[in-house]
């Protein structure tokens, strides 16, 4: 190799070598608890803010949050069911509950359709007669081969999801006797 070539393999090498810098390995930062010079009282944590809530420490209403009164299922809904809080159930029962559970709550959902064992359909005895808080306490907490949806599923949305299995297994048990007049009407009943 000539002297030439071992040169420029040098300014080479030292051009690449001089791109090795380490700052975004060694990284200024405050770590916990140690002292710092930044601020005045020479420690880097600051203090709480006043009235500040933890992400995880809010929950404090189980009937809320799990569906459950103690160990009982909560047997009434925490808000007013509104046809916006149907509508939300609704939206939020086709995105995390219809793949398994169908469109009706039948049980049968594509994913049962691939092989996964079949929920017990809504319209079931035990489950018609079940509280809200038991579909809410399912979703946050699993039950069988489901696992829990707490994380994907949000509390308020629990709520709106079990409202709305409820509209689905009143829709699936009505009787004409049960219809408003104009409704039963259409059927050939009078009032």
């Amino acid at each position: 190799m000539r002297a030439s070539e071992r040169f420029s393999c040098l300014v080479l090498g030292v051009v690449l070598l001089t791109g090795c810098r380490r700052d975004m390995f060694n990284q200024p930062k405050s770590n916990p608890l140690r002292e710092s010079d930044f601020f005045p009282d020479g420690a880097a944590s600051r203090p709480i803010p006043p009235h500040t809530v933890a992400h995880d420490d809010a929950k404090h209403d189980d009937w809320f949050y799990t569906g459950m009164i103690g160990t009982n299922f909560a047997t009434a809904f925490p808000f007013p069911i509104t046809r916006a809080v149907l509508e939300r159930g609704r939206q939020r029962f086709e995105i995390d509950c219809v793949p398994c559970h169908g469109l009706c709550g039948d049980g049968d959902g594509m994913v049962v359709q691939r092989g996964l064992p079949a929920p017990s359909p809504f319209s079931i005895d035990r489950l018609r007669s079940a509280p809200p808080g038991h579909f809410v306490a399912v979703i946050a907490q699993g039950y069988g081969v489901m696992y829990s949806h707490a994380s994907q599923v949000t509390a308020e949305d629990r709520w709106a999801i079990a409202a709305y299995v409820r509209a689905l297994q009143l829709s699936q048990h009505v009787t004409l006797a049960n219809l408003p007049p104009d409704e039963a009407a259409k059927f050939g009943m009078t009032p």
